[in-house]
């Protein structure tokens, strides 16, 4: 017995070693497998599947190609509230975009607002794909806290409101013109519309030295929404356009807020009202009163869009809303898809602050020469003649939307819709530090401005006023007298009257329509 033992230990002892030293070297294996993969890439890692490489700036769109599968964590990363900035990837805020992408868009604008709403703004529309912004700046966006930053931003050109540029405007061909004219020498809304068409001329010279293929006149209160697009990109939006679209445009959506404390409307605002266009009429007209309620009209102030123009010769505006051609008449399409998202008195504040923007008497009759519109009518005689607290009372009654139920039918029916990528993107923006950067970085070209200042060097900074040269420019560019007369001879159908912002079908216009009854 004790030989058999003997002989079986060294073999059980033989196969024990062999086994350990097999794990070992599957487990060694194993970890060095895992190490590799890790190194070259091969194990995603969810917390940078959204960077993009910076020397890949095709891709500059939202939030990358790749479509990785949602779950309510990713819903609330998205939405700003995880610990790691929505998009890591900004670390330039200036957005570099390669000279060469195509087409060249860009955006023009006349504002008063301030850095905490043309911020945003600006880098929203940076994202889609804008790269040229011309900006005709008075009031607190000319203050230098607020220009100083905007004209450090690449690809933003500041126009301010001066003797030069109004100069300049005075010798404009529009006041020989008659397609204006029903506009000119009026207050308030009438005058901005004619100063912002002035404001649009210019632009489009702007936009040509620029090589910029598209221009869109857009107020800072809205936001565009190129939904459609399998990249959220208005670049690819307008390039798939065909060739002889000349104008394209967007219907727009209004805001409908929730609570009478907005703050930050580009962030806190989801809900949106549809514009008719975008549905089927038998929808519209079947829910006009449920939608309206109350008030003059289906929207609160317009509801003509705003379009797009591909710069081109002859080019001109034709009012805030549109853009015509001296020469022809412009093939025009609309979008079935993409719309403006235009934030309408999203802050109690706006009443207020429309109403202190304009000298009108707070009569019925008075008022109708200030606003084209009924509801900037109403609200600014309650704005002027009544309480805060009764305005307060007021604005929740014709503004905010507080009835659950109504919304819920309202968004089943398909009136009201809820968009949140705008608010995905700015909430993103503003969390990875775009806004705060450009702005520390503007107050440090601003102390090395003064320090060159100091030493006899005024023109380091590289920030030129524009309008130090830009009306001298225009001088060049203006028609003679002869052709201003002989653009006066054209047909009505060049000379078209400028279009002004209109209000939706009301239901005077339910004849137009056959609506089904409901059962």
């Amino acid at each position: 017995m004790a030989g058999l033992f003997t002989t079986l230990k060294p073999t059980t002892y033989s196969l024990t070693s062999s086994l350990l030293y097999l794990l070992t070297i599957l487990s060694i294996s194993l970890a060095a497998f895992a190490f590799v993969l890790q190194w070259r890439g091969g194990l995603p890692d969810p917390n940078t599947r959204w960077v993009v490489p910076e020397d890949d700036p095709s891709d500059f769109r939202v939030m990358g190609r790749s479509k990785p599968v949602r779950s309510s964590y990713d819903c609330e990363d998205i939405l700003g509230q995880s610990r790691m900035p929505s998009f890591p990837y900004f670390r330039d805020w200036k957005f570099s975009f390669g000279s060469d992408l195509r087409p060249k868009v860009s955006i023009t604008t006349s504002t008063s607002a301030g850095l905490e709403q043309i911020l945003p703004w600006i880098f929203y529309h940076k994202v889609i794909g804008v790269t040229n912004f011309f900006l005709f700046v008075e009031g607190k966006s000319a203050s230098p806290n607020v220009s100083n930053v905007l004209e450090s931003i690449p690809g933003v050109r500041v126009v301010y409101r001066t003797r030069d540029l109004e100069d300049a405007q005075a010798k404009s061909r529009i006041w020989n013109e008659t397609w204006l004219a029903g506009f000119f020498y009026q207050p308030c809304n009438y005058e901005l519309f004619v100063k912002q068409s002035l404001n649009m001329e210019m632009a489009i010279v702007m936009a040509r030295e620029a090589g910029v293929d598209w221009i869109i006149h857009l107020d800072t209160d809205e936001l565009l929404h190129p939904a459609g697009t399998s990249e959220y990109s208005l670049r690819r939006l307008l390039a798939d356009l065909p060739e002889d679209v000349d104008m394209a445009v967007f219907p727009n959506y209004e805001s409908s807020v929730e609570t009478d404390d907005v703050k930050e409307p580009f962030s806190e605002v989801s809900m949106f009202k549809k514009n008719y266009d975008h549905l089927p009429k038998e929808t519209y007209f079947g829910n006009y009163k449920e939608a309206t309620r109350g008030n003059p009209n289906y929207f609160l102030t317009y509801g003509n869009g705003k379009s797009a123009a591909r710069v081109q010769d002859h080019l001109r505006p034709n009012g805030a809303h549109r853009w015509h051609n001296y020469m022809k008449s412009p093939k025009e399409i609309k979008l079935d898809e993409a719309a403006v998202l235009h934030y309408t008195y999203p802050k109690f504040s706006d009443l207020t602050s429309r109403r202190d923007r304009c000298g009108c008497k707070p009569t019925k009759e008075d008022v109708k020469r200030c606003f084209m519109l009924e509801f900037d009518r109403a609200a600014f005689i309650i704005a002027s003649t009544v309480t805060e607290e009764e305005m307060l009372r007021w604005y929740r009654q014709h503004v905010v939307w507080t009835d659950r139920a109504l919304i819920r039918k309202l968004i089943k029916k398909g009136i009201l819709t809820r968009i949140y990528t705008p608010m995905v993107i700015i909430q993103g923006l503003k969390q990875s530090g775009v806004f705060a950067s450009v702005i520390a970085s503007a107050h440090r070209d601003i102390i090395k401005e003064e320090s060159l200042s100091a030493t006899g060097n005024r023109n380091a900074s590289g920030y030129p006023h524009i309008t130090d040269t830009f009306p001298r420019k225009m001088g060049r560019i203006l028609e003679p007298q002869a052709t201003r007369r002989k653009f006066l001879e054209f047909s009505d159908e060049t000379d078209r009257l400028a279009i002004p912002p209109e209000s939706p079908p009301g239901m005077d216009a339910i004849h137009l329509y056959k609506i089904p009854s409901e059962q």
